[in-house]
């Protein structure tokens, strides 16, 4: 299928665009301490460019240390010195003829204290002293879980706002900016705009979405200051109208600017009707950005109190909040660029042919296959690593980011591994590689092991590939999981590996194969606790729900274990028509998951009006109740339940590959059956054993 609008030339102001595809701004925690690029983060971005990308923003530019970083690898604009580094990564996109633009960012409110004051001190050591960012990632790793309460409790300096309206999402203490600062904050992105445009780059786009500070002087939420940058539309919107004059004076008539713009801010969602930016006074804004000059829209929406309005979980329909864009469209002649959740080519010709934006943004999916532009260019959609929006990018970024370490992704291992990772070692000549278990780990490990020129034989005793992502694919709107283990399929197919289904491996079967090496990802197993009663006929397993074996309706459940897993089962059972009690041991649910991922599940689960009890262990299932304890006081208590489902964690099905072992000597055990962890974990697990394998 061809796409005649997706691969049309583009114009933003004076410059022209070869396609209509761009890679939005995205952090990656890749670039120097110093906010230069480094070697990672240039082969980062020419991998996404030699693929045929259109234009490149690049992430999140700080205009200043004293309160501006908002990540220890982030990059910079704030000094001189910044502009030729970045310019020479400018030229290696340029080579392969994909624009960039550079993103220029301050977070203010939406930011950790830590960062502030500390980080120009550390920018400043680290220039005269290399050895000290060996130290500072020691110390990041030490401090990284507290970060957050550091700035709770007063132990650093406070971030800054337009006024003292703290973010309840990261609950730092905030103070109002004195005039004189917003005055030389303006300053900060004029100059950083001035050395963009000298670094050759093609244009500057200024963050004003996702909650960060030129948005939080747009919206009257958090802007209630009573001087000239605030009251009125035109008041909150100085601080950006001067920022943007000033560009234009110091950067001439011809250079592109462009505003990323939250024009919904989503408060009514979250139970705050009226809050904040809504739709009309968005288009409002857009309407006097076009009239001060910007050279295009790049429309967005929410803030990290709303995030889930603007970086989606799974659950979100692709395409859901496009008529934002096709609103600003209709109300300004200025290109427009918007994400809006696209998952598809088809997808993205169907927005732009109907006249919803003038390009295409894919974030995620660039970070999921930086070959998304040139395999559809060549309609080779197949081929496609599709994001699943399951936000372990986010929650890697955010759990790195102390530790200094990059963001990655659930199903693209070679994020920000891209030099190091791009030609393997074509060392298999055809010997056979025995892979037990079709599951994600398994399947990547087929994928490299063909790749390399061995020849991957995966068996599988059942019927499908997927493993656990069979199960995990089962509760309500998870359908996208599917996506997951059908593009592992294709790639481990297409480059030469065979799947036995309903091939159970055992020794004999193994053997009888005369294997060069064997990999055992065999998965996990739930957990049955040796808690009293816990044989009784009506006590089950999530995964018995999931897979179906065990079907309850009409029933009072009682689900132990409030994890993702368990909430995503207890929204399932709920949908079946049982009414569910939540038992949880920690005092809060979903605590070790992803708060967005657990507020999307809660969302629809709370509908149902299930009993939540946290703080409580379970003793004692009886025929019809169970039996708690309070996890302080020690209380006990009974609780009426028809079905026990456990939600208690998963353990490594690792019996096979303690058999083999005697009589293998090159075995390799990966995934959940050598340790439980996350999608991300067992695709890395199996690409890296079978990349490594010599």
């Amino acid at each position: 299928m061809s796409y005649p609008h997706l691969f049309s030339e583009g114009k933003i102001g004076k410059l022209t665009i070869r396609n209509r595809i761009v890679m939005p701004p995205m952090e990656v925690g890749m670039s120097n301490f110093d906010g230069t690029p480094s070697e990672q983060l240039m082969a980062y971005y020419e991998e996404r460019a030699r693929n045929g990308l259109g234009l490149l923003i690049t992430g999140i530019a700080r205009v200043n240390e004293l309160h501006g970083a908002a990540h220890p690898r982030q990059l910079a604009m704030s000094h001189d010195r910044h502009i030729e580094p970045y310019g020479r990564m400018v030229e290696r996109v340029h080579a392969h003829g994909t624009k960039v633009f550079c993103q220029l960012h301050h977070p203010g409110r939406q930011n950790y204290a830590l960062m502030i004051g500390t980080w120009k001190m550390s920018e400043m050591i680290g220039r005269f002293w290399p050895g000290y960012w060996k130290l500072f990632i020691k110390l990041g790793s030490i401090l990284s879980p507290y970060a957050q309460r550091m700035g709770q409790l007063g132990l650093a300096l406070p971030v800054v706002a337009p006024s003292a309206v703290m973010c309840t999402h990261d609950k730092q203490r905030t103070r109002a900016l004195m005039r004189w600062e917003i005055k030389r904050l303006e300053q900060d992105f004029i100059r950083a705009a001035k050395r963009v445009q000298r670094s050759g780059a093609d244009g500057v786009e200024l963050h004003a979405a996702h909650g960060y500070l030129i948005q939080q002087f747009l919206s009257p939420y958090t802007n209630r200051r009573s001087d000239e940058y605030g009251g009125s539309m035109e008041n909150r919107m100085r601080f950006l109208l001067n920022i943007i004059r000033g560009i234009r004076v110091e950067c001439g008539p011809d250079f592109p600017i462009m505003v990323r713009l939250s024009v919904d801010e989503y408060y009514r969602c979250i139970g705050h009707p009226g809050q904040g930016i809504e739709l009309a006074e968005g288009i409002a804004i857009a309407k006097r950005l076009e009239q001060a000059g910007v050279d295009a829209i790049d429309v967005s929406s929410a803030n990290y109190e709303t995030m889930n309005y603007w970086l989606e979980p799974i659950s979100y329909e692709p395409g859901w909040r496009k008529n934002l864009a096709q609103a600003v469209k209709d109300a300004v002649n200025i290109p427009v660029l918007a994400a809006n959740l696209i998952r598809s080519a088809e997808q993205a010709e169907t927005q732009l042919a109907d006249g919803h934006q003038d390009f295409v943004c894919l974030g995620r999916p660039f970070l999921a296959d930086p070959a998304w532009a040139a395999k559809v260019s060549r309609e080779a959609e197949g081929d496609i690593k599709r994001c699943i929006s399951c936000l372990w990018c986010f929650e890697s970024l955010v759990a790195n980011a102390l530790k200094c370490e990059p963001v990655e992704c659930a199903v693209n291992p070679r994020l920000g591994r891209e030099q190091e990772t791009s030609v393997p070692l074509k060392s298999g000549e055809g010997r056979t590689v025995v892979v037990i278990g079709a599951g994600p780990a398994g399947l990547a490990a087929a994928e490299v092991l063909g790749l390399r020129g061995f020849k991957p034989i995966v068996l599988e005793k059942n019927a499908e590939v997927g493993g656990q992502l069979q199960l995990a694919n089962k509760p309500p709107k998870k359908e996208k999981i599917n996506w997951c283990f059908t593009d592992l399929l294709h790639a481990a197919q297409k480059n030469g590996a065979e799947i036995r289904f309903n091939t159970t491996a055992t020794r004999e079967v193994v053997q009888s194969l005369n294997p060069y090496a064997v990999i055992v990802a065999t998965g996990g197993l739930a957990i049955r606790p040796p808690i009293d009663g816990v044989e009784l006929p009506h006590v089950v397993t999530c995964t018995e729900i999931l897979n179906g074996s065990v079907k309850v309706s009409g029933k009072r459940v009682a689900v132990i274990g409030a994890g993702l897993t368990g909430l995503e089962t207890a929204e399932k059972l709920a949908e079946d028509g049982n009414q569910i009690l939540m038992v949880e041991m920690l005092e809060k649910i979903g605590q070790d998951a992803l708060p967005q991922n657990v507020d999307d599940v809660m969302s629809r689960l709370s509908t149902y009006n299930p009993t939540i009890i946290t703080g409580h262990k379970l003793i004692q299932i009886k025929p019809g109740c169970i039996v708690l304890e309070h996890v302080k006081n020690k209380q006990r208590s009974e609780q009426q339940a028809e079905n026990v489902v456990l939600a208690v964690g998963v353990k490594s099905n690792d019996a096979l590959a303690h058999e083999l072992m005697h009589y293998f000597t090159d075995l390799s055990v990966i995934g959940d059956a050598y340790k439980v962890g996350r999608i991300a974990h067992a695709i890395r697990d199996g690409f890296d054993t079978a990349w490594d394998l010599t």
